[in-house]
């Protein structure tokens, strides 16, 4: 079922975004070489408390997983596209890091991510976390009253085709609400004019999640949680929580 949201609601939601974007902000000027996966979760535990937030990801158990997850945000390094469970890695020069991000606050979430190099970044990771934000963009525009979700999935789509990217077969956003997954299902591909119809009050979390391999193959390591390109190519992954509104979209997690 999906629920539309009213102005209060997305104001709730706005600050619950906004714990969100400080804690991904942080964690990112945290990040530096030799700074393991587990100190920057607790970067992002610090942000969430001193707003009085709790984690949507913590303790977090789907059906597919063997466990519950056990941090507050997903930390995928490198060729790991997303579910990344933090632990002891350290950061090292050139790492191509994607951080994931949510917060519950007065009953309502929000969720992102964000793509970035420590170090010396290669320019073929510096051209791939490009892409999947000019892919994040495109959906984000597409975000409006009177389009479709095939709409949206479309727009993010037409980015990696047109770089040679791939995309994990299945997988994109989700809406978003008072549950961290709600419905409808935020499809990374899409035909024009197809799909559920975009609304004022439509709350969802766009997220491109590109790899440099253009199969977009991917595997799942031992933890269960973790993707992992099968090729071993880089990944990148944005994502916002976006509302639409009658005015436009409106972006929900920036800082």
């Amino acid at each position: 079922m999906v629920e539309l949201k009213s102005d209060t609601a997305l104001a709730a939601m706005r600050e619950a975004g906004r714990v969100v974007g400080n804690a991904l902000a942080a964690v990112q000027q945290e990040a530096a070489i030799g700074v393991s996966l587990l100190e920057l979760d607790e970067v992002a535990r610090g942000v969430l408390a001193a707003a009085g937030a709790s984690s949507p990801f913590l303790g977090y158990r789907p059906s597919f997983a063997p466990v519950p997850f056990p941090a507050v945000i997903c930390a995928s390094v490198n060729d790991a596209v997303v579910h990344g469970v933090p632990d002891g890695y350290r950061l090292r020069d050139g790492d191509l890091v994607s951080i994931d991000c949510g917060a519950v606050l007065d009953g309502w979430c929000g969720d992102a991510a964000v793509s970035f190099t420590v170090g010396t970044a290669r320019p073929e990771d510096t051209a791939l976390i490009a892409a999947a934000r000019r892919a994040l963009e495109a959906g984000i525009a597409a975000a409006v009253v009177g389009n479709r979700l095939g709409d949206l999935g479309y727009a993010v789509g037409a980015v990696a085709r047109a770089g040679r990217y791939g995309m994990l077969e299945g997988f994109g956003g989700h809406g978003i609400g008072r549950r961290m997954h709600e419905d409808p299902h935020v499809p990374n591909e899409g035909r024009p004019g197809r799909g559920f119809p975009l609304r004022p009050g439509l709350v969802l979390a766009i997220e491109p999640m590109l790899t440099a391999g253009g199969r977009g193959d991917y595997r799942t390591d031992p933890d269960g949680w973790t993707l992992r390109t099968t090729d071993g190519s880089r990944a990148a992954h944005m994502e916002h929580t976006v509302a639409v509104t009658e005015d436009g979209p409106r972006i929900l997690t920036l800082p």
